[in-house]
């Protein structure tokens, strides 16, 4: 019997049933044939897929849903399909939230905790810009994704983000009395806004490419440029504003990564460190999930290309 879920799949078993397209390209081989290159997922995982002799047959669309049948094998040591057939499929039949990979808590639960911390909030000028950003975003924030294809690249994926750093945040702002808790939490909270302009991301919750001005400018310029128009809007003190916006512009730390300024106070620097931390601890827990005990992962590129290990002790 063929298997429908793709995180039950072994190497040399048969898959049939409906997936989601999240990328399809048609390339080229040395032979000079053209096959069809394409990541399909369900809600448990994607998959590298490809079918061989595509000739010049149309691919499938970018987030559209498809019926597939395919062969599992595997390539360099990960996990592949072989793909005998695949078609696109009506949309308004298919199990959506079987296909879409969600963030594990749901959207409402997050908000209430991203309210309650605002709630908290002792600063006024700090309380009304984490509450402007968050109400004035709230309706993509349920369903946006925080990447194409890295760290939280799901439906739901960046304010599940979002909450894991203010978690995070709290844990270690105890350990650190120096450090002010409103303008922390506030810069977790507003540090990724303008993904939401950044990436090309319809109401699945996934995103298959970026937008014009999330390739000119990415989402550290705008989000700096958005803190400050807001924080004009909203009048608020001229020194916080300039602390809010330095810490959405350095939180990726390093020019190469789009942070023309490192961080240069101590929030800022925390903020680096809970962002960076909350996207490899995903990522890591990502890849692992996907392979069995005692096996390695192939090499992950958002982890300078390292290899990961599941050893007994890893939890789901």
């Amino acid at each position: 019997m063929a298997i429908q879920i793709l995180s039950m799949l072994s190497k040399g078993d048969r898959f049939e049933g409906v997936l989601l397209c999240k990328t399809s390209d048609v390339k080229t081989s040395s032979n000079g044939s053209k096959y069809l290159d394409t990541t399909l997922c369900d809600r448990s995982m994607e998959i590298n897929c490809k079918s061989w002799d595509w000739g010049d047959r149309t691919p499938p669309r970018p987030l559209s849903v498809v019926n597939v049948r395919a062969v599992a094998n595997e390539y360099m040591g990960k996990l592949q399909l072989k793909i005998d057939f695949i078609e696109q499929a009506d949309v308004s039949k298919a199990n959506l939230s079987m296909l879409v990979p969600c963030a594990p808590e749901a959207p409402d639960d997050l908000f209430a905790e991203i309210y309650e911390t605002i709630d908290e909030m002792e600063d006024d000028d700090i309380k009304l810009m984490a509450a402007a950003v968050v109400d004035m975003n709230k309706d993509k924030l349920r369903y946006w994704p925080a990447a194409v294809s890295f760290h939280h690249a799901m439906r739901g994926g960046l304010i599940y983000h979002t909450v894991s750093m203010l978690r995070a945040a709290k844990a270690l702002l105890p350990l650190y009395p120096f450090l002010d808790k409103d303008l922390t939490c506030c810069g977790v909270i507003i540090h990724d806004i303008c993904k939401i302009m950044e990436l090309d991301a319809g109401e699945l919750g996934l995103a298959s490419e970026y937008t014009k001005e999330g390739l000119l400018l990415g989402h550290i310029s705008m989000g700096t440029m958005y803190i400050n128009s807001l924080a004009k809007e909203l009048e608020i003190d001229k020194e916080t504003a300039l602390l809010l916006e330095h810490m959405v512009l350095s939180h990726h730390s390093e020019p190469d990564y789009g942070s023309p300024r490192r961080p240069m106070f101590a929030e800022a620097e925390l903020l680096h460190h809970l962002d960076n931390l909350d996207a490899r601890m995903f990522d890591m827990h990502h890849n692992i999930s996907s392979i069995k005990e005692g096996e390695f992962t192939s090499y992950i590129r958002s982890l300078e290309n390292r290899k990961l290990y599941r050893h007994k002790k890893f939890h789901e």
